[in-house]
């Protein structure tokens, strides 16, 4: 597993470090790096986007569904499936773009937590001889939180980079200052001097602050977006707590974690709220002209409908009154023959009303005087 998630971290780790070296500041290649990552995603959360708003469209039609088949799971789900397919709809693409973010975030977090292996693409052997160096020059992995050895071993190779300067291959004195701000510190170890460390603090604390604020009006916006999606009351809850759910997460992983991954959620939260507006504002008129092109199809289409209907109720009616003509011809011809039976009587072979009585060819001259 420790393989596949290097390999997964490798393009990710060559764009930050792209970005690094143009910029010269780790903090403004996270910026750099989350803009093009966002860009990167696009037509998928655009995709997911507009799934979700076309699922909107037609939740009147989904609620007459459930309200008809409320006693019918089985006709229900048949129904709904059946109603997904004419809209051209899967109920499950815009969640599955959604969770697509997250694994970005987790290859980010281990390129953020192990610089010198995932960041700068060093092998464990150089990681171990420039361990022993910045040991015999005072580094001490004991004050370090566990787990996070690299980082503050490539804050302090930064701070003393001229004695490291031109001994590894690959190796980089990574400024992690960003306006003001070591972007290694972990809120959760300097909150305590909140009002006493100046900026330096603040800024840290509030890094994951800012965050979850963020995310709560992220949810926020989301779900009055997708309010009329919400079928039913227990889709509502759900949706309700998912949107204080996320923002706590947020916060709570904000301060165990590196400031620098703070960074990251506050530019693409920033970013995600310009995303949601756009293509809001761009699907909804869209979606309007889909919308009426779409029932002009649908009128065609009954049109079509109902002139073949007429045009197959005509033929049927010919087909009838020639069945009918056949018919009356065939009793006319048959009234006819039997005339011409009962006319065919030898009236000599009658008795009384009995018209054979003596036979058809009863001759009372054939044997003469």
């Amino acid at each position: 597993m420790s393989t596949i998630g290097y390999y997964i971290c490798v393009p990710f780790a060559w764009v930050l470090r792209t970005f690094y070296e143009l910029t010269g500041s780790y903090g403004w290649a996270l910026v750099l790096f989350t803009l093009v990552v966002k860009l990167i995603t696009l037509p998928f959360q655009m995709k997911s986007k507009k799934s979700m708003m076309r699922m909107n469209l037609f939740q009147p039609k989904v609620k007459e569904i459930q309200t008809k088949y409320a006693n019918n799971p089985t006709r229900m789900n048949e129904e709904m499936q059946l109603l997904y397919t004419q809209e051209g709809v899967n109920p499950m693409s815009g969640c599955l773009w959604s969770l697509l973010p997250f694994p970005i975030l987790l290859a980010l977090y281990s390129i953020i937590r192990q610089p010198l292996s995932r960041f700068m693409m060093l092998s464990k052997d150089v990681v171990t001889e420039i361990t022993t160096l910045a040991t015999t020059l005072g580094y001490s992995a004991e004050n370090v939180r566990t787990g996070y050895e690299e980082i503050g071993l490539a804050k302090f190779i930064s701070d003393n980079f001229s004695e490291f300067a031109g001994k590894f291959d690959g190796l980089l004195n990574v400024n992690y200052d960003f306006l003001g701000l070591d972007l290694t510190v972990m809120p959760s170890d300097v909150w305590k001097d909140f009002f006493t460390g100046g900026w330096p603090v603040i800024g840290i604390v509030l890094i994951p602050l800012l965050s979850g604020l963020l995310s709560f009006l992220q949810s926020k916006a989301t779900m009055a977006g997708n309010a009329s999606a919400d079928s039913n009351d227990a889709a509502a809850r759900s949706n309700r707590m998912m949107m204080w759910m996320m923002p706590l997460m947020s916060v709570w992983i904000g301060f165990t974690l590196p400031a620098a991954l703070g960074v990251y959620w506050i530019v693409n939260s920033l970013l995600y709220a310009i995303q949601e507006k756009v293509l809001t504002k761009y699907y909804k008129s869209h979606m309007e002209d889909e919308l009426s092109e779409k029932e002009k199809q649908k009128r065609d289409d009954r049109l079509r409908r109902m002139e073949a209907a007429r045009e197959q109720q005509r033929k049927f009616a010919a087909e009838e009154a020639e069945k009918k003509s056949l018919k009356e011809k065939r009793a006319e011809k048959q009234a006819a023959k039997s005339t011409k039976k009962k006319n065919s009587t030898n009236e000599s072979g009658r008795v009384g009303d009995r018209p054979y009585a003596r036979g058809r060819s009863y001759d009372p001259e054939h044997y003469g005087e």
